[in-house]
C-alpha cells in the first residue's frame, strides 16, 4: 500500500488529480483508521491505465468505462472488447488527422512554390 503523496510523486500527478479520479469513481483507495488514502497494486494499475488512456487521447469517460468494465466482468472479456472498439475509433481519428495534415502540407508547399516564383520575378525586375 502506498500513500497518496507517494503515488502522486511516482506518477508526476497532483494529489488533487488523484482525488478527482476518486470523485469520478475510477479509484477506490482504502482509508485505514487514520483516514489517509492508501493505494493498492490494483489501484496503482488503474493509474497506469488512466495515464496511458490520456496519452492516447481518450476522454475520461472512455477511460472510466474501460477500467470499470473489469469490475463488472472479471474475465476481462468485456473490458478487452470495449478497449479494442475504442482503439479502432481512435485509429480512425488519427488517420483522419494524418490526412488533414498531409493536405495542409501540400497546400503550404504549393503556396510556397508560388511565393518563390513571385520572389524570383520581383528580384529579376529590380535587376
Amino acid at each position: 500500500m502506498k500513500s497518496i503523496k507517494t503515488i502522486a510523486k511516482e506518477y508526476a500527478l497532483t494529489t488533487r488529480t488523484l482525488r478527482y479520479y476518486e470523485e469520478l469513481g475510477i479509484m477506490k483507495p482504502t482509508r485505514p483508521h487514520n483516514g489517509m488514502r492508501h493505494y493498492s497494486k490494483r489501484e496503482e494499475a488503474k493509474i497506469k491505465l488512466i495515464i496511458r488512456g490520456k496519452k492516447y487521447g481518450f476522454s475520461m469517460e472512455e477511460i472510466k468505462e474501460m477500467i470499470l468494465l473489469f469490475d463488472l466482468d472479471r474475465t476481462g472479456i468485456k473490458q478487452l472488447e470495449r478497449t479494442i472498439e475504442y482503439g479502432q475509433q481512435k485509429l480512425k481519428e488519427i488517420d483522419q488527422k494524418i490526412q488533414e495534415l498531409y493536405e495542409i502540407r501540400q497546400d503550404i508547399e504549393r503556396t510556397e512554390a508560388i511565393f518563390r516564383e513571385k520572389l524570383i520575378l520581383l528580384l529579376e525586375d529590380q535587376s
